[in-house]
């Protein structure tokens, strides 16, 4: 039994008198038990997200459509760390409307533009502490993060707990700075050496190892779960950015801090990836209904077009396209998207708010912005 509940790793005491706790290096031993159970739940998650994938490949321009799903789980994502910013807010921050949105809005739009970043990186860097060091630069940069020391591996000691409490309070206190350096080595070998481990059981490893490790003075939730997506599109397990798993996490966080932290008590690795296992087949029937649903509303929306614009049709169904990767448009955009002239961008703005595609979001009567509320809605409801 004790084994079991060391098999993780143990608290290790400081000269300052704190315990501090020391990962052990991955797989854990004993081995994972896949029993019966868990080989179900298993199943039910790989084919969930063979699904969502197999949902996203249907969609015309699949790249059109990564945009929202990245950004409801950036939102997701920083509101579990205590954000209140909106998807809604996101959006209209991006639009650059002169409105009032939350001051933290900006630490969603550096998560946006670390996934972002962190994607196209893929492509000539390995998951690695080098990349995610990367992404906490741009996660970090600005406002809040400024000052947590943005791309660096943290060098004094950091602990979890509620908001103000000192260390002597703490729930959780990671490994000191002295042993991350072997910890984060060791992540980072577990996750490119080979083994027999199913992948999902590997993702969910490495997650809440990254979890325990927190090798950032701020910001490790985020980039933990950055990690996830990233490693199931470097395994082409998804071709695009779709899971949003922070929905699950959001609507279950106290289960999932106390999974977390069963792991290090007790070795409960186990009922973590249970959790794990079915927050991934839960977020991917989630999202696999949204990319249904936007497949629906586009062929209704192409067929409102045909039938109430007349000539106007094909620039309407050009900005219909351009509204699946931004959403809030103005007759200027319009005007440039269409390469057409100010008032005719102006009427058509009119005629697709007439027809139910655009609302009109400022109330203005100058500088005015209209939104796909259809879209954006399947995003929020």
């Amino acid at each position: 039994m004790e084994t079991k509940r060391l098999r993780a790793g143990q608290y290790v005491h400081q000269l300052t008198g704190y315990r501090a706790f020391q990962p052990a290096p991955l797989p854990p031993v004993p081995p994972i038990t896949l029993d019966l159970p868990m080989q179900r739940a298993l199943s039910e998650a790989n084919i969930a997200l063979g699904r969502l994938d197999g949902s996203i490949q249907t969609l015309p321009s699949a790249d059109l459509f990564v945009y929202m799903y990245v950004r409801k789980e950036a939102v997701l994502s920083s509101q579990i760390e205590g954000t209140q910013s909106s998807l809604q807010d996101l959006l209209v921050a991006e639009a650059h409307m002169n409105a009032d949105v939350p001051k933290d809005v900006d630490e969603v739009v550096n998560y946006v533009a670390a996934m972002n970043y962190g994607l196209e990186r893929l492509a000539t860097l390995p998951i690695s502490v080098r990349l995610l060091r990367e992404l906490h630069g741009i996660l970090m940069r600005g406002g809040r993060g400024s000052n947590m020391t943005p791309g660096e591996i943290r060098t004094s000691q950091n602990w979890i707990g509620p908001a103000g409490a000192p260390l002597a309070l703490a729930t959780f206190v990671p490994p000191s700075p002295t042993d991350l350096t072997a910890a984060l080595s060791n992540l980072e070998h577990f996750l490119h050496v080979e083994d027999d481990l199913p992948y999902l059981v590997k993702v969910g490893l490495a997650h809440a190892q990254f979890e325990t490790i927190h090798p950032f003075l701020d910001g490790n939730g985020r980039i933990g779960r950055l990690l996830i997506t990233f490693l199931l599109c470097q395994a082409e397990i998804l071709a695009k950015p779709v899971l949003y798993l922070s929905w699950y996490l959001k609507r279950h966080r106290s289960e999932y801090y106390e999974r977390l932290q069963a792991i290090r008590d007790d070795g409960a690795w186990e009922a973590w990836l249970m959790f794990f296992f079915r927050g991934i087949a839960e977020s991917s029937i989630e999202a696999s209904r949204t990319s249904q649903a936007i497949l629906s509303l586009r062929d209704e929306h192409i067929r409102l077009i045909a039938r109430n614009l007349g000539s106007s049709a094909a620039h309407g169904l050009i900005v219909l396209e351009h509204l699946y990767q931004q959403p809030i448009v103005s007759a200027e955009s319009i005007q440039d998207i269409c390469g057409i002239s100010g008032a005719t961008a102006n009427r058509l703005a009119q005629k697709l708010a007439a027809i139910g595609i655009l609302v009109e979001i400022t109330g203005n009567t100058r500088n005015r912005r209209f939104q796909y509320d259809g879209y954006v809605r399947l995003f929020t409801d």
